[in-house]
């Protein structure tokens, strides 16, 4: 899969981002961490893996991303170029697969910590007739790696997991997927619209525990028109950590200063 096009979410909320707030700075992108921005440790992740050819970054400010030491081309070494954000995530990746294509690798400037050998493991991970691949964390691995973290649990019968944040768009029909998405981000609000959408009977047994991750793949596929949704689980539970509170900033400050 060499060539492979990497997405970098760094866009910022509306109203602005919380956490931005919190550290000074207009992006949560900008926030640095071990002497560097978020947004250029993603990059340099991404840059190292040898499978990306080429980095977006989606951010609705470009020339922020104009002066910084780690996205000058004599040290990032693989190009990358800016495209603007849309209305929501979803809308700036489907934004993205319209311009880009597929296969196309999904990430966030929030996930300071990704380094290229995930990258690595995930893309191996990724069978050959998936449309949509997502990287998940397994709770026993995350609390390893970060005992003090708190984590949105995805809570399955075989195990709970964590998002990490990273996605393979495989092929042309991920779009449906991607449909999906902003249906659930326009829902969010609405749980009993959601919990309709979703199918009362898939959301009890989750709700039960009896919903296997595989089974919660197949159903979210089909919802999205057909798609064949994998889910692979990634060795280190580092991979779910991103930068989305105040405490999640402290945590991976200390967690890069200790390496």
């Amino acid at each position: 899969m060499a060539g492979l096009t990497a997405l970098v979410l760094a866009g910022t909320r509306p109203g602005g981002d919380p956490l931005a707030d919190y550290a000074g700075v207009s992006h949560k992108a900008l926030i640095e961490i071990g002497g560097s921005t978020m947004i250029e440790r993603v990059v340099a992740a991404l840059a190292a893996a040898p499978a990306v050819g080429r980095i977006v970054i989606a951010i609705d400010r470009p020339e922020l991303l104009s002066n910084l030491p780690g996205l000058q081309p004599s040290v990032c070494g693989k190009p990358w170029v800016t495209m603007p954000t849309q209305v929501g995530p979803s809308a700036t990746v489907s934004a993205a697969i319209a311009r880009e294509g597929t296969p196309l690798l999904v990430t966030t400037a929030d996930h300071a910590l990704l380094r290229s050998a995930w990258i690595d493991e995930f893309l191996a991970a990724c069978p050959p007739d998936a449309d949509v691949v997502a990287a998940l964390a397994p709770r026993q691995a995350v609390e390893a790696a970060a005992p003090a973290t708190r984590r949105t649990w995805l809570r399955f019968s075989d195990n709970d997991f964590s998002g990490c944040n990273l996605f393979l768009l495989a092929q042309p029909n991920a779009t449906g997927a991607i449909a999906f998405w902003g249906e659930m981000e326009r829902a969010r609000k609405e749980p009993l619209r959601m919990m309709q959408r979703l199918g009362w009977l898939f959301a009890l047994r989750y709700r039960l525990g009896w919903l296997s991750s595989a089974a919660a793949a197949d159903r979210l596929g089909t919802l999205s028109g057909g798609v064949r949704l994998v889910l692979v689980s990634m060795h280190d539970g580092r991979a779910a950590i991103d930068v989305d509170k105040p405490a999640d900033l402290d945590l991976v400050r200390r967690m890069v200063s200790a390496t």
